[in-house]
């Protein structure tokens, strides 16, 4: 009796060969095709040839020009020429640095790195991460346009292939980052179809940023470009105050401290002025604004009565104000006499979270969601900080039209508190060293990309000089008008 095999075999599954179709041309066709053929390769050549000297200028004219001196006119003409060119650089180094970097060393870095990591790998990158579409009439591969090293990143410009969408490089970010040797990449959307990817090797923001000299006055500043760091381009980190209003979250130790006194130092001559005025609430008895309260108008330590009636004088004149700028204004300006009230609350969950009195808790909840619906055009802006992002803690966050995002434990607080889909355009806040306090992610409504920056490193000495600056004898002491009563406890 015959045995059956335990298993059928597979059918041989060979690809078909495929031949070109002009192998199958009689020698006389391929005989008088032959000088078309030879010129449409020729033209091919000149075309690579002419990309490569686009995309490497330095990299070929440079030792081709070498080549020339040498072959015309000798060894010593050359050395001559070799020196005179250091020294020019180097000159244009000591004036300039910074044109230096740029339009020198930055370009010869830019070709050098696409010759040697992005472009020698590109292929069997795409393939692995599976940005590479193969279909019956061909291969779709990602093209690699433009790279651009700033020495702690390197900008790599991409055309992607029909039918991808930036969701799915923003989705692959740490795979890429891997495999070109960067620490993080982030994406960001050009143009359709065109997408730039910042592969980031160094932290810029890895050094405290110096607080600036205090103004004398407050003529330059404006409300609505307040400096209050540095990002990690190089660029002025500014806030908009008027206008706006601004959520600060992070773990303890993460920095809060340093962006709100960054904020009220850049403030201190508004405040003199009598342009600002700031009011304070601090559940922690004090252990943060009770450091310089000098500067504040009002301000209370705890987050009893006290802090609640305060959060209702400041929504009741915010409806005071709106009713009396109807049909005059439509956005607070200095002209109408009145300082812009800066509320700031510190541990803002202590106040409409925390707080074990209903009532209160309540009460404090409707006060603050008035400041921040309705403060923006009468000239009134909350400052809130806060540990817990979640919304059972601050379910009003989409009224905050500026938020900062600074270290976080999860990475799911960084969506919270920046909006859907942040953290997959790079916004790592949940990343943020332990040893760089003051280094956040900001987002901006309107901007789709968040932006990265490091607040002011304000020292204990920096708010003793703010205490000397608040309460200097020649200081100007200016009237504020009075905030409008509560009758029944709940703001009119």
């Amino acid at each position: 009796m015959r045995r059956r095999p335990l298993a059928e075999p597979a059918p041989l599954e060979i690809k078909r060969p495929q031949v070109p179709w002009w192998v199958l041309l009689p020698w006389w066709a391929l005989l008088l095709l032959s000088p078309f053929a030879l010129t449409w390769w020729a033209l091919l050549l000149l075309i690579r040839v002419l990309g490569l000297l686009c995309r490497y200028p330095v990299m070929f004219v440079t030792p081709l020009a070498g080549w020339l001196v040498y072959r015309h006119f000798g060894v010593w003409p050359l050395v001559l020429g070799v020196l005179v060119l250091v020294n020019v650089l180097a000159l244009w180094a000591g004036l300039h640095w910074a044109s230096f970097l740029r339009h020198a060393w930055y370009r010869l870095g830019s070709e050098w790195r696409r010759l040697t990591v992005y472009a020698r790998q590109w292929r069997t990158v795409m393939r692995l991460a599976d940005l590479v579409k193969e279909t019956k009439s061909g291969e779709y591969r990602p093209k690699l346009r433009a790279v651009r090293a700033e020495g702690w990143r390197d900008r790599v410009r991409v055309r992607m292939i029909p039918a991808q969408a930036p969701d799915v490089w923003e989705a692959r970010r740490e795979n890429l980052a891997h495999s070109f040797g960067a620490h993080s990449c982030r994406v960001r959307v050009l143009r359709p179809r065109t997408i730039e990817l910042d592969f980031v090797h160094r932290d810029p923001l890895a050094r405290p940023v110096e607080t600036p000299v205090l103004a004398e006055d407050a003529q330059g500043l404006d409300l609505k470009r307040i400096t209050v760091g540095r990002t990690e381009t190089g660029k002025p980190w500014r806030v908009r105050l008027l206008g706006s209003q601004l959520l600060v979250v992070g773990v303890p130790g993460a920095g809060k401290g340093s962006v709100l006194w960054a904020l009220v130092w850049q403030l201190a001559p508004a405040v003199r002025a009598g342009l600002v005025r700031l009011v304070g609430v601090d559940p922690k008895g004090g252990m943060e604004l009770g450091q310089c309260p000098e500067i504040f108008d009002r301000i209370v330590f705890d987050n009893g009565p006290a802090a609640v009636e305060l959060l209702e004088q400041i929504a009741a004149e915010v409806k005071e104000r709106a009713a009396r700028y109807r049909g005059v204004r439509r956005l607070w300006a200095r002209e109408t006499g009145e300082p812009l009230t800066v509320l700031v609350v510190d541990e803002l969950a202590d106040v409409i979270a925390y707080q074990v009195d209903k009532n209160l808790r309540e009460r404090a909840t409707r006060a603050v969601q008035t400041i921040t619906s309705q403060g923006r055009a009468p000239g009134c802006v909350l400052v809130g900080l806060v540990q817990d992002p979640r919304k059972e803690i601050v379910g009003f966050r989409h009224l905050f039209s500026t938020r900062v995002a600074l270290r976080l434990d999860e990475p799911q607080q960084v969506d919270m508190v920046l909006g859907d889909g942040v953290r997959l355009r790079g916004a790592a806040a949940h990343e943020i060293s332990e040893n760089t306090p003051g280094v956040a992610w900001v987002k901006e409504d309107g901007q789709r990309e968040p932006v990265r920056a490091r607040a002011f490193h304000v020292t204990d000495a920096n708010l003793a000089e703010l205490r000397e600056y608040a309460t200097a004898a020649d200081a100007t002491v200016h009237e504020f008008p009075a905030l409008p009563d509560c009758t029944d406890g709940v703001a009119a």
